[in-house]
């Protein structure tokens, strides 16, 4: 079986970018991710995340909403500015009262919101309903 199937059921598996900061919250999402049959790749901050989507074209990016370089929201806002990205879907995860607020608002771009602390349980499931659209 290649790298693009799940493990189970032979088709395709869904790539996720997850950008965090803190390296213990992007191992543990990772975790549960690759549990459910997902594929993960990290970035460190937002201009990696950036950088990776170009090329990697994940099918969802998991979106830390506070972080160095460009936080969350500069994120979303360059993503959906890129044709090459733009009908990805994203979920930012925060416990920012402002960047709820912010992302409310951003809902007609394809952005949920899961507030943080979160279950890993939780997250898989906003993955799940986001990818079935």
């Amino acid at each position: 079986r290649g790298e693009d199937q799940a493990p189970l059921g032979g088709k395709k598996a869904t790539r996720g970018l997850v950008p965090d900061d803190d390296r213990l919250v992007q191992s543990v999402i990772s975790f549960f991710m690759t549990q459910a049959g997902y594929q993960v790749e990290a970035a460190h901050d937002g201009r990696e995340a950036l950088e990776k989507a170009v090329v990697l074209r994940p099918d969802v990016l998991i979106l830390d909403g506070l972080m160095p370089e460009l936080d969350g929201i500069e994120v979303v806002d360059r993503w959906f500015r890129d044709t090459r990205l733009h009908r990805i879907p994203i979920i930012m995860l925060t416990a920012d009262p402002e960047t709820h607020r912010r992302v409310a608002d951003m809902r007609e771009m394809n952005v949920s919101i899961l507030s943080k602390p979160f279950s890993p349980d939780k997250l898989v499931q906003r993955v799940n309903q986001v990818m079935a659209g």
